[in-house]
């Protein structure tokens, strides 16, 4: 019978350290976040924090898709326009307002000049992801990676170039993806 080395995960660390680092990355910024103030922050040891992540942005990594993917999830109704809609106003919001919409921003900003980051972003596509969910109900005979880019291209673009995010209409984005 085969052992295990270390202790096993405990799932309330890894929440408090996952809910510390949006936090914390709101409240002083991508650069001045730390492996120590994460830790501190969610209440355990540095040792904890390095056992499961290697770097702060892991912790960013998997805190935003963790959230992207409840918060981006739309449920199905059947009307292609309401669910392209409600996704959209969802991905705003996401992007936006939210914790984990910042900590996933600011690791687009960081991929920008460290190949590791890019990397990390590379390996799971959260938005894409979300996207194509959506799609493959709405418009199940297109090819999903380009729709899903078409689909998040006028958010995503809006909202990382410093737009006002309330002057975006997801609703017609919804209309014009569809035409």
């Amino acid at each position: 019978m085969e052992s295990k080395v270390g202790r096993p995960r405990s799932e309330r660390a890894r929440e408090a350290v996952l809910h510390a680092v949006d936090d914390l990355l709101v409240e002083v910024g991508y650069a001045a976040v730390t492996m120590k103030g994460i830790a501190e922050r969610a209440g355990v040891s540095r040792q904890t924090v390095y056992r499961w992540w290697s770097t702060k942005a892991e912790i960013l990594f998997e805190a935003s898709a963790a959230d992207a993917e409840e918060e981006l999830a739309v449920p199905p109704t059947g009307d292609t326009l309401g669910d392209l809609t409600t996704y959209l106003q969802a991905l705003i919001n996401f992007l936006a307002n939210t914790h984990a919409g910042a900590a996933y921003r600011a690791l687009i900003g960081e991929a920008q000049h460290d190949p590791e980051v890019a990397q990390l972003l590379a390996g799971k596509d959260i938005l894409g992801d979300s996207a194509r969910t959506v799609l493959a109900r709405a418009t199940p005979d297109h090819d999903l990676d380009d729709a899903s880019a078409r689909l998040i291209g006028p958010v995503f673009f809006a909202i990382m170039s410093g737009r006002d995010p309330a002057r975006l209409n997801p609703q017609e984005l919804a209309r014009r993806f569809l035409a």
